[in-house]
């Protein structure tokens, strides 16, 4: 039974390629199984959250991140009376459009793809699933439906008009803005709660899992953690429940207590802004003009204090920021080497090489072949080319 201001699959504005109807599929179902399916979805499993994925076995990668994400979404939009099965594609297909080695990677081809047209990541994974996956005899891409698309471009706000968040503020990613040009995905309104959901669950995966990481890398301690809000109390009530309990179950029993908080709030705050709200359509939750699937605000002061000591003491540890600077050469290596001589890209991108016209399509030919990369790859193709 979905909320009136869930997106019903029956009213979805369809697809770009008109296809025929599953018989045993939903359309939002189709876009889920088509996101697990794809060539870029597998590649997740070797590419980094945090920590260069062959560095542990125990650490997290784009693929378990994902997967954490969806189940979150998945459990949120299913007590909000949401559409779980567009909330799960979106949360499966949010981090398509990373490039190897996370957050690092990203930041070196934003700066690399200034010249011709920017980068972002939201944007590229857009730009895998309308043309990069290429499996389809009628079309390029996953020919996902609308609010899928919607939910991948907009599941962080808008990206223009009033409500957007200022970073957007120049001019759009040329990934967004040719797929926007293609069928408008209305950039000014918020997305759907399904997509605002499969948000907040990214935010509640990353914010427990890097603790978890961090722990385990020893890049700070319990003790640490102790002395920070959520995690503070958790560790304490652990400790009064089960005194003298081994490091690892003290670990995982606090940790779990942090997850919980999380869901609980933002499923809290969501019931009470719906039940105030009143909205009677999803056309509703999009013209708010703010989100509704949010943390309270108490919460969320707590949680940038976390954020900040994530920040200072795992992002910007010095350990990482020796890997950040080694990885940042290989990608800023492998671009300008493939530009120079795309001959040496391989045998099924010389068709687009050799269609492109000038400096800013072969750019942007190179661009998606570097950000599709897995990490182990570019470093091996670093080690062949670079030396």
């Amino acid at each position: 039974m979905l909320a009136p201001y869930a997106c019903h699959p029956d009213a979805s504005r369809g697809r770009l390629h008109v296809e025929k109807m599953s018989s045993f599929r939903s359309p939002f179902q189709r876009d889920r199984d088509r996101i697990i399916h794809s060539s870029a979805f597998r590649r997740l499993k070797h590419k980094t959250q945090v920590f260069v994925e062959h560095e542990g076995d125990y650490y997290r990668t784009r693929l378990t991140h994902t997967i954490e994400v969806a189940q979150v979404a998945r459990t949120i939009a299913g007590v909000l009376g949401l559409n779980t099965d567009l909330a799960e594609a979106v949360a499966l297909a949010h981090d398509l459009g990373h490039t190897p080695f996370g957050h690092t990677g990203e930041d070196a081809m934003e700066a690399l793809m200034a010249p011709f047209g920017g980068f972002d990541h939201n944007a590229q994974a857009l730009r895998i699933v309308t043309r990069l996956e290429r499996h389809y005899a009628d079309f390029d891409g996953l020919n996902l439906t609308w609010e899928s698309l919607e939910g991948i471009a907009k599941h962080n706000g808008p990206v223009r008009g009033p409500n957007a968040d200022p970073k957007h503020a120049g001019p759009l990613p040329y990934a967004l803005a040719e797929v926007n040009a293609q069928w408008d995905l209305e950039l000014d309104s918020h997305a759907s709660a399904e997509a605002q959901v499969a948000a907040i669950a990214d935010d509640v995966a990353y914010s427990h899992h890097d603790l978890h990481d961090g722990l385990r890398s020893g890049l700070f301690t319990e003790v640490d953690l102790m002395a920070l809000p959520v995690t503070g109390p958790a560790f304490e009530e652990v400790d009064r429940l089960y005194p003298g309990l081994d490091k690892m179950r003290r670990r995982h029993e606090a940790l779990r207590r942090v997850f919980g908080r999380m869901v609980e709030d933002v499923i809290a705050v969501a019931q009470n802004r719906l039940a105030a709200a009143q909205p009677k359509s999803v056309d509703d939750i999009r013209h708010m003009g703010t989100t509704v699937i949010r943390f309270s605000k108490p919460l969320y002061q707590e949680l940038k204090a976390i954020r900040s000591f994530l920040f200072h003491r795992m992002y910007r540890a010095p350990s990482v920021m020796v890997e950040r600077a080694r990885v940042t050469q290989v990608v800023n290596g492998l671009f300008p080497l493939f530009t120079a001589r795309p001959e040496l890209l391989p045998q099924e991108w010389q068709a687009d090489v050799m269609a492109c016209r000038g400096e800013v399509e072969l750019a942007r030919i190179v661009a998606d072949y570097v950000a599709g990369m897995t990490d182990r790859f570019a470093l091996a193709e670093a080690a062949r080319l670079l030396g």
